[in-house]
């Protein structure tokens, strides 16, 4: 049988091709240039707009159209970064996107609750769609998004950058492969003093919540990938200091605990009345991890019993998209799962910390 290694050294190619994904270097010993993953952003705002500065240092995906319901944005974006005209989108007009061969996947970057509605009408247009986390506002809504995008046979990947950094991988790895011993406890920090009262973010008919969906759900994300289970309970607590700014259904602060399968359990903080809080801590019977900054946009700090981690930091939407590339056009597969089903396993325990707010009870999961 012929290993992957004699392909790469029958084809003369030396020891730094190794290193580059299978399919980049199949693709290169024959004399061909990888695929490109061709990407249009739907919402336009301040984090489409950090996806897109990211995108222009990706090798394996590029930004080639976009998506707004407001047309000076259309036009600045396409004189900015020399989008043509057939591949810039109102919302009104984006089922005309099924007939363009020149977009694979649109990332959706619009508020929460428009997720869903946005999600199905790009499967039903037979497009890829990456979208932001939360996916939804609702488990209910995240299963349609799934079981939609299935149907039409186009993947739904969700907006989890943290699961291609480095140093998060990297205590991952260390956890799977038992360095830190039997992992009891994860705590989790999410939070910042939210500015302008009148954004999307505080409007529950647009984000479906508060911090919790905007912060909380790192600490969600990062209990289940750094213990390596899924919670089996939760209870939560919230506090409401400014019940103006933060009205009926937006959570201003939730403390909520997790238990899992193992006997861990999970102790984390959602605010957005208090800065200086992301950091993740993970404890286990030989050892620990500590990330300070954790989830922020870098760069990542992150420590062990052992010393400190060394990784350099490079932008996480420019790893994001390139890895995001090869699992749409590539079949790659994650050390960590960014697919629709990994966003539904968050948006059920989302449900599950409100359901315990509202009656001060234990939720089974």
């Amino acid at each position: 049988m012929t290993t992957r290694r004699h392909f790469l050294q029958q084809a003369g190619l030396t020891t730094l091709a190794l290193s580059i994904p299978f399919s980049d270097s199949i693709a290169q010993a024959l004399g061909k240039e990888p695929k490109v993953l061709r990407v249009a952003i739907m919402g336009l705002g301040s984090y489409g707009s950090r996806v897109a500065e990211a995108m222009k240092d990706c090798g394996r995906a590029k930004l080639v159209g976009v998506i707004s319901g407001t047309p000076s944005k259309i036009a600045q974006w396409k004189e900015k970064y020399g989008l043509s005209a057939q591949n810039c989108y109102s919302y009104e007009t984006v089922d005309q996107i099924k007939n363009n061969k020149d977009i694979d996947a649109v990332y959706v970057t619009t508020p929460n609750a428009l997720h869903k509605e946005h999600t199905l009408a790009l499967a039903k247009a037979g497009k890829h769609v990456i979208c932001e986390k939360p996916m939804a506002t609702t488990a209910k809504e995240g299963k349609e998004m799934v079981d939609a995008c299935k149907a039409a046979g186009v993947q739904l990947l969700i907006g989890y950058r943290m699961h291609f950094e480095a140093n998060t991988l990297d205590i991952v790895k260390k956890q799977r492969a038992g360095e830190f011993g039997k992992t009891l406890f994860f705590q989790g920090l999410s939070g910042f003093v939210i500015g302008d009262p009148s954004q999307w973010r505080l409007n529950k008919a647009l984000s479906g919540g508060g911090a919790m969906m905007d912060i909380g759900i790192y600490s969600i994300n990062g209990a289940r990938y750094l213990l390596g289970e899924d919670p089996i309970w939760v209870t939560a607590q919230e506090t409401k200091t400014d019940p103006i700014k933060f009205g009926e259904g937006v959570d201003e602060t939730i403390t909520f605990q997790m238990g899992f399968p193992s006997g861990a359990t999970a102790s984390c903080l959602s605010t957005y009345s208090l800065n200086y809080l992301d950091k993740f801590f993970l404890s286990g019977t030989k050892g620990f991890a500590e990330m300070q900054p954790s989830t922020g946009y870098g760069p990542i700090k992150a420590k062990t019993h052992s010393g400190p981690l060394e990784h350099s930091h490079v932008t996480h939407q420019t790893t994001q998209m390139d890895e995001m590339a090869a699992i749409i056009l590539d079949g790659k597969q994650p050390l960590i799962p960014v697919n629709g089903e990994e966003g539904l396993k968050d948006m059920r325990i989302v449900d599950a910390i409100y359901k315990a707010v509202k009656t001060g009870q234990k939720i089974s999961l």
